[in-house]
């Protein structure tokens, strides 16, 4: 795991004052360009669920869906897109919640889960937790239940993972910034 910190370190790109004064971005756009790098995340990801994968992984739009839709795939389960408000083309179910910056409704399609499934929630930054904590509580609403938390980078500081403790204790992160 040192390894992958290291190199999302040498990778990553932080943005000040984006989207407001004061919020330092963490940019993964220069991580997507490294094919080699995204295997390994991958694999990453993979050796901590071995041995108790999830029924599907919903991937929180945008960023949530490029490690979201890759990991179902290596997986063969069933991928989910939880997107903004208006954005889903079916009957929705909906969650409204606040984030750090502002407020934001989520929706995902109300046939999208079975009951009882087990869900993986996957993000690329774990700030507060407010929107993986409304994915969870979309996935309630579907009757199946949030299996474990993904993320590409854990902004400790924020204690976000303090938040999801409530849907789930498995809460991983490739790197974590305190």
């Amino acid at each position: 795991m040192q390894n992958l910190q290291q190199e999302i370190d040498l990778l990553i790109r932080n943005v000040p004052d984006f989207p407001k004064p004061g919020i330092m971005f963490k940019d993964i756009t220069p991580i997507l360009s490294n094919q080699e790098f995204c295997s390994k995340v991958v694999d990453f990801y993979t050796e901590q669920f071995k041995d108790n994968l999830p029924d599907a992984i919903v991937g929180i739009e945008s960023r949530g869906f490029l490690f979201g839709m890759l990991l179902a795939n290596k997986w063969q389960i069933p991928f989910v897109p939880i997107r903004k408000a208006g954005k889903l083309p079916h009957k929705t179910v909906s969650f409204s919640y606040d984030l750090e910056y502002g407020s934001a409704t989520i929706e995902i399609h109300e046939d999208a889960l079975k009951p009882n499934w087990k869900v993986m929630v996957h993000d690329d930054l774990l700030a507060t937790g407010g929107t993986a904590m409304a994915a969870s509580e979309l996935i309630n609403k579907l009757g199946a239940t949030t299996h474990s938390f993904t993320f590409l980078v854990n902004l400790e500081f924020l204690q976000g993972a303090k938040n999801l403790s409530k849907y789930s204790n498995k809460i991983i992160s490739v790197a974590s910034y305190s």
